[in-house]
């Protein structure tokens, strides 16, 4: 099979705007460890076969390793072909989008055999290597971040999604990590993305939100769960202006039981052991036989006690602080407030 391409290849702006499937054709692991967002996975090679043919070209040369890899792809052309027929159907028109690691044989070899379908397509230059530089440098941008805190159960990330709701530019570092942020934080969640997949995801929400005046976030530690927050995002959120959304107690434990009573009480003790040498043994034993009792309330009262004293530490050392009480409103009358008060910008102009 040729490997030369049959379309030139596009840098990272023109490749995100050009439209079509984007079909990344590097091996299963690959992909799983991190992608373009919105990309499907068509591996021209299994992860075995991959390791197979890097071996052979380091023990024998490039030659070897080409005649394997097309001994291996053989059969399965007609697959392979089948699949480049269904993403086009389903482009409306527009050139699929191709890319393996470097932009080299892997996705050439997949745009010369859609060229001999004549499908149109693209090809990413410097494939998904060229694809992470240019997601790193994304957060050395200056971006007009604005920080949401408040302590634990204000009800953050409802409010962040009430006020996107009404067109402010938000940027879920949460819902990106499939984490709430705490020990308690994976409960009830899907799995999270590798933190390389968290930054690519991240990185196309900043970009899409070029141009807003303000770019609101939660704040949050530099970890979110396992996945954690690009440096160069870290360093502006640290420096940036924050809201503090300020709730009543009651307000705060009857959202905690909202989202985390339902959960499996096996599970909710073991994440209250995990925090227990910080909790200390009194309040980690109150909260271990609320939980044994079903008393979701009370189970949270003594963790607040900590969580809120790290908070508060937290908040002293931040520059630039306002607040906003918003009792027990539901997000979305909440969402109205910091906007009529001018705490929250306007949304930018359609």
């Amino acid at each position: 099979m040729s490997a030369q391409p049959s379309a030139p290849g596009l840098e990272i702006r023109a490749f995100l705007a050009a439209g079509g499937p984007i079909l990344d054709v590097r091996s299963p692991g690959e992909f799983a460890r991190g992608h373009i967002p919105g990309a499907e996975n068509l591996p021209l090679f299994s992860d075995e076969e991959r390791a197979e043919i890097g071996t052979l070209y380091r023990q024998a040369g490039r030659q070897a390793a080409v005649r394997h890899g097309l001994e291996r792809l053989g059969p399965r052309l007609a697959t392979l072909a089948d699949a480049l027929l269904r993403a086009a159907a389903t482009a409306e028109g527009s050139p699929l989008r191709l890319h393996c690691w470097r932009g080299g044989m892997r996705s050439l070899s997949v745009a010369a055999l859609a060229g001999n379908l004549d499908l149109p397509v693209r090809v990413l230059a410097g494939g998904y290597k060229a694809w992470r530089q240019w997601v790193l440098l994304q957060f050395e941008r200056p971006w007009p971040l604005r920080l949401l805190g408040g302590r634990t159960g204000s009800a953050k990330t409802e409010l962040l999604l009430a006020l996107r709701q009404r067109g402010v530019a938000v940027v879920d570092l949460e819902g990106r990590a499939h984490h709430r942020g705490s020990s308690f934080g994976a409960l009830g969640l899907p799995p999270q993305p590798s933190t390389e997949h968290y930054e690519n995801l991240l990185a196309t929400d900043l970009v899409g939100l070029e141009g807003a005046a303000e770019i609101w976030l939660e704040a949050e530690s530099v970890q979110v769960g396992r996945c954690r927050i690009p440096a160069g995002l870290w360093r502006q959120m640290r420096a940036a202006p924050l809201l503090e959304v300020r709730r009543p107690l009651e307000a705060r434990i009857a959202h905690l039981v909202t989202l985390y009573g339902v959960q499996d009480p096996e599970g909710l003790a073991e994440a209250t052991q995990r925090i227990a040498r910080r909790l200390g043994p009194q309040r980690t034993a109150e909260a271990l036989a609320a939980i044994a009792a079903g008393d979701r309330a009370a189970a949270c009262r003594p963790m607040l006690d900590y969580y809120d004293r790290c908070y508060d530490h937290e908040l002293s050392r931040h520059p630039q602080v306002a607040a906003v009480e918003l009792g027990d409103l539901d997000p979305a009358a909440a969402a109205a407030l910091p906007l009529e008060r001018g705490l929250v910008g306007p949304p930018p102009p359609p």
